[in-house]
């Protein structure tokens, strides 16, 4: 058999003769030959088709050390690697797509050029978390104000306390003079406050070191709506008769959903459905969302834990939500029908009516 200089092989392979020696020195393209003494590389005609898959992965900017992985495996298993680290980018432009457009519109509203003239927006709103028919107590912590909403859901020991630290912690925005041009900042400090006082409910080797909870809260501007998230639980917004959820959950399973690994119904089902990647407690990511949402009248947001998203069907939710006559009507109904349905879980519910300030 014949080899390859390096220089044909690169050739034929499309990688470039310093591509090959790196790929060489991190062991994902050995060459079928070195000289000892001068240290010229040759390559059989046989790895060829390896060459050729690593520079297409390239191209797909798969990280090397993925493009290991997907070399050592079959030809079946390498597709489904492929397939799920695609979905991955793909979900990822997502998010860059929505920071690209909320940029645009942060910058077009100091455009004096492009000043935009509305009617004054105001909110009505109720909150309501119940302990649902299994748990011992609750842990959740749902609230509802002239401008904050939020709703956080603790775990371990200590979440009840947890959550409700959180929560206390982003009220002060409240009363707080917040620019209009600062929403996202400002979120992110009371984040920080938020943070800092669950961390503070306990010591190390504290029964309830391992506390910590769910945030997710929305801050009310008279037009817009500044969101933070954090673990899953979720907003659904109601427009036009259309419900949507705007909130993407920071779980394991939903990671697994992103990547093609498993479906919506698998994932119903999964035994570690709520284990979460982010969280605000010790050792945890905290990283959060931060989008806005400009307002509509007739708009209804929805915010609940997971006690709610687990347990009712989306379309029930659409349902309670497309036809309460207003926000205590709409909290009453959707926790009794978590209840209704076995109530595993706390259950907290807030809504928010955009409406023409009166």
């Amino acid at each position: 058999m014949e080899l390859l200089t390096i220089g044909a092989f690169a050739k034929a392979s499309r990688l470039s003769p310093k591509a090959l020696r790196l790929y060489d020195e991190l062991g994902l393209l050995t060459p079928a030959r070195v000289d000892p003494d001068t240290g010229y590389r040759r390559y059989a005609p046989g790895q060829l088709e390896q060459a050729r898959l690593v520079a297409w992965l390239r191209r797909l900017g798969m990280p090397l050390a993925r493009i290991r992985r997907v070399c050592a495996l079959e030809a079946g298993e390498a597709a489904g690697e492929i397939r799920a680290y695609w979905a991955r980018v793909e979900a990822d432009t997502a998010a860059r797509r929505d920071l690209a457009a909320f940029l645009v519109d942060h910058l077009t509203r100091k455009d004096p050029t492009m000043s935009r003239t509305t009617a004054p927006l105001a909110l009505r709103h109720a909150a309501l978390s119940d302990t649902g028919r299994v748990r011992a107590s609750n842990q959740d912590t749902a609230y509802a104000g002239s401008r904050l909403l939020a709703v956080a859901d603790g775990y371990g020991g200590g979440g009840a306390p947890a959550g409700a630290a959180a929560v206390d912690a982003l009220r002060r925005l409240e009363t707080e003079t917040v620019p209009a041009d600062d929403l996202l900042g400002a979120l992110e400090d009371a984040l920080v406050r938020a943070e800092q006082a669950v961390h503070g409910l306990a010591s190390p080797g504290d029964d309830d070191a391992d506390a910590g909870t769910t945030l997710t809260a929305m801050l009310w501007t008279g037009s817009q709506l500044a969101l933070v998230h954090i673990g899953d639980s979720r907003v659904h917004l109601l427009r036009d008769g259309e419900l949507f959820q705007i909130t993407h959950d920071h779980t394991v399973v939903q990671s697994l959903i992103d990547e093609g690994r498993l479906t919506p119904e698998e994932a119903a089902s999964h035994p570690q459905r709520s284990l979460l990647l982010r969280a605000l407690g010790r050792g945890a990511d905290s990283t959060p969302d931060l989008r806005l949402h400009d307002a509509r009248t007739g708009d209804r947001y929805l915010l609940c834990s997971d006690g709610l998203s687990t347990v009712v069907p989306a379309g029930d939710i659409h349902r309670v939500l497309a036809e309460a006559p207003g926000p205590e009507a709409a909290v009453r109904e959707l926790v009794g029908l978590a209840n209704a349905s076995g109530g595993p879980d706390n259950v907290s519910c807030v809504v928010a009516d955009v409406v023409e300030q009166g």
